[in-house]
C-alpha cells in the first residue's frame, strides 16, 4: 500500500506487473518534472544571489569612498579650527544671521 498525494488515506498497489510498470513510469515522469522545476528555481535563486551580491559590493565601495571623503573633510575642518584665524566662526555666524534675515523678509513680504 502506498500513500496518496492528496489525502491521508491509502490506496492499494496495482496487482499486475504491467500496471506497476505504468505507475512507476508515471511517477518517474512526475519526479523528473518536479526536479526540473526545482533546478530552474535554484538557478534563479543563484542568479538573484549573484545580482544582490554585486549590488552590495557596489554599495560597500560607495560607502568606502564616502568615508574617505568625509575623513579628509573633517581633517580640513579640524586643521582650520586649530589655525590662528579664529574669525571664521564669527564669519559663519554673521552669514547665517544674514541668510535668516533675508528669508524672514521674503516670507514676510510674500
Amino acid at each position: 500500500m502506498r500513500r496518496a498525494h492528496a489525502g491521508n488515506y491509502y490506496e492499494p498497489v496495482p496487482q499486475s506487473s504491467n500496471e506497476i510498470e505504468e505507475e512507476n513510469d508515471r511517477m518517474t515522469n512526475e519526479l523528473k518534472e518536479k526536479i526540473g522545476v526545482l533546478k530552474s528555481l535554484s538557478i534563479d535563486i543563484g542568479n538573484e544571489v549573484k545580482y544582490q551580491d554585486k549590488l552590495l559590493r557596489d554599495v560597500d565601495d560607495d560607502l568606502d569612498r564616502t568615508g574617505g571623503f568625509l575623513g579628509t573633510t573633517m581633517n580640513k575642518v579640524l586643521r582650520l579650527g586649530r589655525g590662528s584665524h579664529n574669525y571664521y566662526i564669527l564669519y559663519m555666524f554673521l552669514f547665517s544671521i544674514f541668510v535668516f534675515f533675508i528669508l524672514y523678509l521674503v516670507i514676510k513680504f510674500r
